[in-house]
């Protein structure tokens, strides 16, 4: 990374926090009925390591009862359910995704959310905790989809649903 690196990347987490982006983002409410009229979870770059956030969210999100699944090319199945390399290729064999939730670097986003909009039938692109990219925002924005952005997905059913649920 370089320092105009550090400083894009500083610029955008402050308009995050000051509400300044260039796209609206979903609220508390908003996030709410998304996530209660959800059924489908694509979780891009799934870990097939337990401990890692990803790995655990994935767990976590279906024992809440969401049909979540493993997106990434570096493992053949994550916590039994078979992962898939591409969202393209986990939508062709089993269908459209409600919310798309990163786990990757700011830079992979906008990546991401084309594949997002290019699949169709997805609601939502969903950048995990830490992650900002207005480029990932504004490319999903266009194409129809809601955009959350800094937030995890577990922290925010726990706000809902109540109860925090263990990925063990």
């Amino acid at each position: 990374m370089t320092d105009a690196d550090d400083r894009r990347r500083a610029r955008e987490m402050l308009d995050l926090e000051e509400g300044r982006g260039p796209v609206p983002l979903l609220d508390d409410a908003g996030i709410e009925s998304l996530l209660r009229s959800s059924r489908r979870i694509a979780v891009i770059g799934a870990s097939p390591r337990p401990g890692r956030p990803s790995h655990d969210v994935l767990v976590a999100l279906r024992a809440r009862g969401w049909d979540a699944v493993p997106v990434t090319p570096v493992a053949e199945e994550i916590a039994g359910s078979r992962a898939y390399p591409t969202l393209a290729a986990a939508v062709a064999e089993t269908g459209p995704f409600d919310i798309v939730d990163i786990f990757r670097r700011a830079e992979a986003c906008p990546a991401h959310a084309r594949e997002a909009v290019e699949v169709g039938g997805t609601r939502c692109l969903w950048l995990q905790l830490g992650i900002v990219s207005w480029e990932a925002a504004r490319i999903a924005t266009a194409g129809g989809l809601l955009v959350v952005m800094d937030r995890c997905s577990l922290v925010e059913v726990a706000r809902i649903f109540g109860a925090t649920v263990r990925a063990d």
